[in-house]
């Protein structure tokens, strides 16, 4: 009676100690998810994200920089009048702006006093200049629409005919010239910015291959103990997918940082000498949704480029295993 006790007992305790023994381990990663070669790709890839990133924001702050000098030229014409001793300057500067504001397409017109005259040469005659005492011609700033600009031939020849001390200044040379310097800027930035792509390009797929190349043990053994072509590339392209996105990431967020504290630098040390440098020479560091969604999609190009050059490297050496199964021959002249 106490043997049936005792088995009764120990039988269901037998199974779940089998059970325990028979549990299975959770599954480790087929490719290692961190080691050295897998770091440098990280490294090389947040690199060439990050200046591939910086370029695309460069190019696109000269091109809007660009296009607003552009836009502020067209949006106005000057109306000059040469001093004459005959001349009631200030009647003739209102008669002036009067008979512009007539023609359809401009908007509005402004008469540059005395004192804003006298600011405009202190880089050249220095300070407290006297303008009565200077045959120092008088502008008035007219704003035009610019889709819909004014006959600028029949204002010519209108103010000629009424003021002939006057004279209208279009500044279609200057926006012609700014037009072509900013096409040969955007054109340069450009070219640019393809070399950058292409030396990222280049660098990332052989880098990618060249880590590759250190862990073609592990593609060999899954291929021999029968593992499909697709899930080992499947297997691979998860891992480089994640080592792109994490290099890819840390360079576009840290180009677009960049251009993010130099546009608030620039916003808060307005009006000062190191801003108005940096701003004649560069324009707004601001590049804008558009620039920002640029640096997204490099991000983006670079993790695709990374993912599918890994696939494409995991099926090649899955062929040349297949090769060499095939016919043992190509051993030597793979190894060669």
């Amino acid at each position: 009676m106490s043997e049936a006790r005792v088995t009764d007992r120990a039988g269901p305790a037998a199974p779940q100690e089998r059970k325990a023994s028979l549990r299975v381990r959770p599954t480790a990663p087929i490719v290692p998810p961190g080691n050295v070669s897998g770091n440098a790709l990280m490294l090389v890839i947040a690199i060439m994200a990050f200046l591939a990133c910086l370029t695309l924001g460069a190019v696109s702050m000269v091109r809007s920089t660009a296009q607003s000098w552009q836009s502020q030229i067209s949006r106005e014409i000057t109306i000059q009048i040469k001093p004459d001793e005959k001349l009631d300057m200030e009647k003739a500067l209102a008669d002036a702006r009067d008979l512009a504001l007539t023609f359809e397409g401009t908007t509005d017109g402004t008469i540059v006093d005395k004192a804003a005259t006298a600011r405009l040469l202190e880089p050249w005659l220095g300070e407290g200049l006297d303008i009565d005492d200077l045959p120092v011609p008088r502008l008035v700033i007219i704003t035009i629409d610019e889709q819909n600009p004014p006959d600028f031939a029949a204002m010519r020849a209108m103010l000629t005919e009424t003021i002939p001390q006057a004279y209208l200044d279009d500044h279609r040379t200057w926006v012609d010239r700014l037009v072509a310097m900013a096409h040969t800027t955007a054109l340069i930035g450009t070219g640019v910015l393809v070399l950058v792509f292409s030396a990222m390009v280049l660098t990332v797929i052989f880098a990618t291959r060249g880590t590759l190349s250190g862990n073609r043990h592990i593609v060999e053994v899954l291929h021999f103990v029968g593992a499909e072509a697709g899930f080992v590339a499947s297997e691979f392209q998860k891992h480089f997918l994640k080592i792109s996105l994490k290099g890819a990431g840390a360079g576009g967020l840290l180009a677009a940082a960049c251009f993010a504290i130099a546009s608030f630098w620039q916003s808060r040390s307005l009006a000062t000498p190191q801003s108005d440098q940096a701003t004649a020479m560069f324009g707004s560091f601001s590049i804008g949704y558009t620039g920002y969604l640029g640096i997204a999609a490099v991000m983006i190009v670079i993790a695709l480029l990374t993912t599918l050059t890994a696939r494409f490297t995991v099926m090649r050496t899955i062929y040349e295993i297949d090769l060499i199964r095939s016919d043992p021959a190509r051993i030597d002249g793979n190894q060669t």
